[in-house]
């Protein structure tokens, strides 16, 4: 007799690389931390550095948020960095037309009208997705990259690739601002990751979330309408892009259609690191963070010591090749294969 597809659920989430993952990559964080506070001195361990990359951190960790989400189903969003600049684009446009001029309850007013028609822009990119992917039946790698280009087409044409900048101070916070000498946007990434780790660990809808990502077609078969659960799914994905979007929006002071591009493979790697099964049903918010964390360090580390971005790129690169080729490798050391 085959095993219950929530039984599956619980044996996969127990086994999970989530104690094991988190332990190492908490092993592999303090390894680089002592590594580079020696290398670099009291530069790595100032408050400057530390608060710079709590500064740089957020808006990639709400995009990684996004990409886990669809790859924790067994999808991907390639069309996250798109709808996060189609979204800022929304934003910065209303904000240029109606903030001139307003005064009182108006200048407050518009600024709400400018986030929810930001908001409105991502959740119908969403929706989109969603529908062509569970309803249509198209790969979600071909879906998103459909969108992906549709989102840049438009940001590209609307705007002729400028720069819409200048947004009022409210809105500069977000990205620049501090409470107790804690970035705002660092609250706001985890005001997303407690909400989206809840979901996932403690609501009906996050187990089928998982269970779709274990095995689609057996969770079909047990009753659960995994059509719905994907909408919905793609639909949080690019409303948590449009989060992003607000954040990168308000630390540059400005929105245009080719920010945060090489973001893209990097939500990837990060969730991929942080124990995110790119087959589905596997990952832990926690472990996503950990290794932000990680990337961050070695990205702010490699800039202190001078070297190239692109070399940050290219190790970071590697890591990805690495995490993704040794479980594999280990899978076949020990004469099994992934069923699926």
């Amino acid at each position: 007799m085959s095993e219950a597809p929530g039984i599956s659920l619980r044996g996969r989430m127990a086994g999970l690389a989530g104690r094991g993952t988190s332990t190492t990559l908490i092993l592999l964080l303090m390894t680089l931390w002592a590594v580079f506070a020696i290398a670099i001195g009291d530069r790595f361990l100032s408050i400057n550095t530390l608060q710079s990359m709590a500064f740089q951190m957020p808006e990639l960790g709400i995009l990684s948020l996004a990409m886990m989400l669809a790859l924790l189903s067994g999808g991907l969003n390639l069309s996250i960095i798109a709808t996060a600049n189609l979204t800022g684009l929304t934003i910065a446009f209303v904000l240029a037309r109606y903030i001139p001029g307003s005064e009182g309850i108006a200048w407050v007013g518009v600024q709400v009208l400018a986030i929810a028609a930001g908001f409105a822009v991502a959740a119908l990119v969403g929706l989109v997705n969603g529908f062509i992917i569970a309803y249509l039946g198209v790969s979600p790698i071909l879906a998103t990259l459909g969108t992906m280009t549709l989102c840049k087409g438009l940001a590209i044409g609307l705007t002729r690739g400028n720069v819409i900048s200048g947004f009022p101070e409210t809105i500069v916070f977000i990205g620049n601002g501090t409470i107790l000498g804690v970035p705002f946007a660092l609250i706001v990434l985890a005001l997303c990751a407690l909400p989206v780790a809840i979901m996932l660990n403690a609501t009906p809808f996050g187990a089928k979330v998982y269970m779709i990502g274990s095995n689609e077609k057996a969770t079909r078969y047990s009753g659960v309408d995994t059509r719905a659960v994907l909408l919905k799914l793609y639909v949080l994905s690019s409303l948590l892009a449009g989060v992003a979007a607000v954040v990168m929006l308000a630390r540059f002071n400005s929105a245009n259609a080719a920010y945060g591009e090489s973001y893209l493979l990097v939500t990837i790697l990060a969730a991929v690191l942080g124990g995110v099964d790119p087959f589905g049903g596997f990952g832990k918010v926690g472990g996503l963070l950990l290794a932000l964390i990680i990337l961050q360090v070695i990205s702010s580390a490699f800039n202190l010591l001078n070297f190239s971005q692109f070399l940050t790129l290219a190790i970071w690169g590697g890591i990805l090749i690495a995490v993704a080729a040794v479980p594999n490798l280990r899978r076949k050391a020990q004469g099994g294969g992934r069923q699926r």
